[in-house]
């Protein structure tokens, strides 16, 4: 049986008051978007902050329009009986800072020139996206919060029980590193190569232009898309077979199904996201690391109070088991209470997304 459409409205706040950066640079006018499922109760202690990857968004679940025909990003954790349960929790889901999709970044528009940002949006961290965040739950008046998120989100979700461990209580890690490795920081540069290489990227200042670094934007894509899967899926999905022929016809065009899948995958992501949002989001992956910025895993989590769920996927190697091993290691250490599941999945990094059963079932014993 089909599920019901239920229709959500992403919703806009505006910061009233600046916010310095990890950089020193201070940050005025910010605008959060976000969306909210389920209703908070008279205590506000409900609520459950769900933080999303590299090129998510605030729409999480369910559908902005009877037209959709794609719910949000992580519909099949989020609503009724689901791992985050709407009837019982109150579920916020924010664009975060640097993004396209409604919340502040380079393509908004600067009130100091009264056009795009471009390249003067000033470089930002993971822990500049928290802090932005905070607003937001201030504003609801949430006195205690769980805070869940995968890859990218699970960066936001440490930083979130670090910053504020008064108000976080539980912390739900999925598909995530308590650092960037050097190889992740490698890929990510070839990725911001591709797009600043793009004769249309223009320095970032090509928002009034017709031709926009399409091209740059979905090489980085692909790349990208490559570190999503692994080996077994990539097997499994595509093998060796060619698109639309049993023998090569020797040509550079794309050929192999892999190729054309990977085509299709970064023409998809020019028409939603923009080229600069990438560079920025990117790179504050890359800064991100834990032992840099508070001397050790250890340190960084010694003040925490919350409980922590770390989830990781064997054939995840962008995020691999052992980095969650790490997490969990230092949290052990400094005495926190930790549950660690290792999923057996053949689907790669992009299991967070697809492995729902799985989850469920482990997410909503933790949250009991």
């Amino acid at each position: 049986m089909e599920e019901k459409k239920i229709i959500v409205e992403t919703q806009s706040y505006k910061i009233k008051e600046p916010i310095t950066l990890s950089s020193g640079e201070v940050l005025d006018n910010i605008e959060i978007a976000y969306e909210t499922y389920g209703k908070l109760n008279k205590n506000k202690d409900n609520a459950i902050l769900v933080l999303h990857a590299l090129t998510g968004d605030a729409h999480s679940a369910f559908y902005n329009s009877n037209t959709d025909k794609q719910p949000g990003w992580w519909n099949d954790l989020i609503g009724s009986g689901k791992a985050f349960d709407t009837d019982e929790y109150f579920v916020i889901s924010t664009n975060i800072l640097g993004g396209c999709r409604g919340t502040t970044g380079p393509s908004s528009i600067n009130p100091k020139t009264e056009k795009e940002y471009g390249l003067d949006f000033p470089v930002i961290t993971v822990k500049d996206m928290v802090i932005g965040q905070k607003k937001l739950i201030d504003h609801f008046g949430i006195k205690k919060l769980i805070v869940a998120g995968g890859s990218l989100g699970g960066m936001q979700a440490m930083e979130w029980s670090i910053l504020y461990p008064d108000l976080v209580s539980h912390c739900i890690l999925i598909a995530t590193a308590g650092k960037q490795s050097a190889q992740n920081v490698a890929l990510h540069y070839v990725g911001r190569k591709a797009i600043m290489s793009d004769p249309n990227w223009n320095n970032g200042n090509y928002y009034n232009s017709f031709d926009k670094p399409t091209y740059g934007l979905s090489v980085a894509r692909m790349i990208g898309h490559i570190t999503y899967l692994c080996n077994q899926s990539f097997d499994r999905k595509f093998a060796r077979r060619f698109q639309n022929s049993e023998k090569p016809h020797f040509t550079f065009a794309p050929e192999f199904e892999v190729e054309s899948y990977l085509e299709h995958q970064g023409n998809k992501f020019i028409n939603r996201f923009d080229a600069n949002s990438y560079l920025y989001i990117t790179k504050a992956v890359d800064y991100f690391d834990l032992e840099y910025e508070y001397g050790s895993f250890e340190k960084a989590f010694s003040k925490t109070k919350a409980k922590f769920l770390v989830i990781s996927f064997t054939s995840d190697w962008l995020y691999s088991p052992e980095q969650s091993k790490n997490i969990v290691k230092a949290l052990k250490k400094v005495k926190k209470k930790v549950k660690y599941y290792n999923i057996k999945s053949n689907l790669g990094h992009d299991a967070f997304l697809l492995e729902h059963e799985k989850q469920t079932k482990i997410i909503k014993k933790f949250l009991k």
